[in-house]
């Protein structure tokens, strides 16, 4: 080796090159991938997995994980938990351990997180040909499974020579690193090009600092958006995930202060204000609060911070209704910031809010339209104290009573972790965030199973904080494998698990639609074949418990108070297991969501279910 190369494996290469790649933002330097998560096999175990012992934990970590797609989901929790600041990396073998990838990398990608994905592939030489778990395409000799990655991230490369490697990984940390542009990575790794020596340029190793810019909005757009502001009579803020990521929490308490504009939420954007500040209105849309929903209605300028606009948030195209909405969107991607037609700040959510705060010096919503909107805060207020009232502590819970015992036993710096079923509405609704990163809700790709490995990243990224993955029975089936990731890591995770006995959510929904809860009880098959027998006797306490997890059972909601407090002195993975009394006790939906109906049906419900759906859709406006 000469003075000014040295000769590794591709593998071992790129793992000395992650270890030392940083961020700084604020003047604040963390690493940029912090570890790697990894499943061996095949495909990457003499490559990636060599390369990871030789270098030891001492350069780069490594976590083991029991199934690819919540090894992501663990990824993007720890990311999501440092504002996106520092990432982790996942290696898996060739065929299904690559491919198990693909529903954390979209959840990544749609949720603008970063995580860098290391799938083993084919022989770049084509010596065996076909290897065992390769696809053969008959027409593309160069497609391998790893192409299902390619809609699903933000760059992906095939390195199928190791001095590919190096323009390929630069670019890669430049997409982790942008905050217009990250999500999930993939770089393909060749399993003979994993394990081939190369004389790699020192420079190579060099210390790399990726500065996360703080884009300051455009002159003449900055004009234009305080003209629109001073314009208004009913301004709304819809606050995003992007408010988080900037960190730009104490702008926007500081902007909504000085302006009395109020702030509404998305599920990413909630805990943006606490929830007792007198301008925090909870969520917004489908399953928002009915202050918020009734102001958006009747606001005549929505000014999105940080956010995406789905349909949950603008309740599928109905929920702006006022004549005269405009909108002004500050987003750090030209991407977001047009939606809806709007006027545009593109730049860093904090550098927006402190310039508009700065230029509105002065400016003031009307004292009226503040009285309105507090009062309707205070009326929503009652409403969540009378859906964690437990007035029968012998009684078995409800839901929203267990997140009434949730919400007293935690601190403001606990973090509650969901993200599908029933509970994301009730939680949007009706957590009060103390604290910025306190709900953690995956709701951009919604997906069953991220909510315990997603628990054991956060812990990762913040140790001591008590973290609380909340899952119904559907979920906790979907994916409970990294259970024995927290026990084998000694991390105190607690699950707070559900029981009502299938998918609850879907349930409802395809009662609305309909579909009278086709398919959506889990229960035995009656005489007439369908699924409305007895419950199954399935112990999921049990199964916890099997795991590795210590598990405390609750029956009544006295009980359940108990539990969760002796879960959250624990230093030891905890499960709290309670099943609840199915009656709905949430409040019903203030706004509509867009679920296609049949146009033809026999069947009673499906015709009553066609015409509210026809009623709904008539108030449907595009905003141009």
């Amino acid at each position: 080796m000469s003075a000014t190369t040295r000769r590794l494996t591709t593998a071992q290469a790129l793992v000395r090159f992650l270890s030392v790649q940083y961020t700084e933002r604020d003047g604040v330097r963390r690493r940029l991938i912090a570890g790697t998560w990894g499943i061996f096999g095949h495909g990457n175990v003499a490559g990636v997995g060599q390369a990871l012992l030789e270098a030891g934990e001492g350069v780069m970590p490594f976590h083991q994980g029991r199934n690819e797609q919540s090894m992501v989901h663990a990824a993007v929790g720890y990311a999501r938990q440092l504002n996106r600041l520092s990432a982790q990396a996942v290696t898996t073998s060739i065929g299904p351990g690559a491919t198990n990838l693909v529903t954390g990398a979209a959840l990544a990608t749609i949720n603008r997180l970063p995580v860098l994905l290391l799938p083993g592939d084919y022989f770049a030489s084509h010596a065996p040909d076909p290897l065992l778990q390769q696809l053969e395409h008959p027409v593309e000799a160069d497609v391998s499974v790893n192409d299902t990655l390619r809609p699903v991230s933000r760059y992906f490369d095939r390195v199928t020579r190791p001095e590919a490697l190096i323009p390929s990984a630069l670019q890669a940390m430049r997409v982790l690193a942008d905050p217009a542009e990250t999500g999930a990575v993939t770089l393909a790794l060749p399993q003979d090009v994993q394990a081939e020596a190369y004389d790699w340029p020192e420079e190579f190793f060099a210390e790399r600092v990726w500065y996360v810019r703080r884009p300051a909005p455009d002159p003449v757009e900055l004009t234009a958006a305080v003209e629109a502001i001073r314009s208004a009579e009913r301004p709304l803020i819809v606050a995003g995930g992007g408010v988080h990521h900037s960190e730009a929490e104490a702008a926007l308490k500081a902007f909504a202060e000085a302006t009395g504009i109020p702030v509404a939420s998305t599920q990413a954007g909630k805990g943006s204000l606490r929830h007792d500040h007198p301008a925090d209105l909870g969520g917004i849309g489908h399953t928002g609060t009915a202050v918020s929903d009734d102001l958006a209605r009747t606001a005549d300028l929505v000014i999105g911070v940080g956010t995406r606009y789905t349909d949950f948030t603008t309740a599928s195209g109905t929920l702006f209704q006022n004549p005269d909405v405009r909108f002004l969107n500050l987003n750090i991607t030209g991407f977001d910031a047009h939606k809806l037609a709007a006027r545009t700040l593109v730049c860093d959510a904090r550098s927006g809010l402190e310039r508009l705060l700065e230029e509105l010096s002065g400016h003031r919503v009307s004292e009226a339209y503040e009285a309105e909107y507090r009062a309707g805060k205070e009326r929503w207020d009652e409403v969540v104290r009378a859906a964690y009232r437990a007035d029968d502590e012998s009684a078995v819970p409800t839901q929203t009573q267990v997140l009434g015992a949730l919400d007293a036993a935690v601190g403001d710096e606990d973090v509650v972790i969901n993200a599908a079923g029933s509970l994301p509405g009730d939680l949007h609704k009706l957590w009060r965030s103390r604290s910025p990163r306190q709900y953690h809700l995956e709701y951009g790709y919604s997906c069953m199973g991220y909510e315990i490995p997603a628990g054991i990243g956060v812990q990762q990224a913040a140790p001591g904080t008590p973290v609380w993955a909340l899952v119904g029975d559907g979920t906790y089936l979907m994916m409970p494998t990294e259970i024995v990731t927290a026990v084998q890591e000694g991390l105190p995770v607690n699950i707070v698990l559900l029981q009502n006995h299938g998918y609850a959510s879907i349930g409802g929904l395809s009662e609305e639609t309909g579909g009278e809860r086709f398919g959506t009880a889990y229960r035995f098959r009656a005489a007439d074949g369908t699924f409305t027998g007895a419950p199954l006797p399935v112990d999921l306490a049990a199964n916890a418990a099997s795991l590795g997890m210590d598990v405390l059972r609750a029956k009544t909601v006295r009980e359940l108070r108990e539990a969760l407090a002796t879960a959250r002195a624990s230093d030891r993975p905890t499960c709290v297991y309670v099943e609840t009394d199915p009656a709905p006790t949430a409040p019903p939906a203030e706004a509509w969501w867009d679920v296609p109906v049949a146009e033809t049906a026999s069947r009673e419900a499906a015709v009553e279910a066609r015409e509210r759906y026809d009623r709904q859709v008539a108030g449907r406006r595009r905003h141009l």
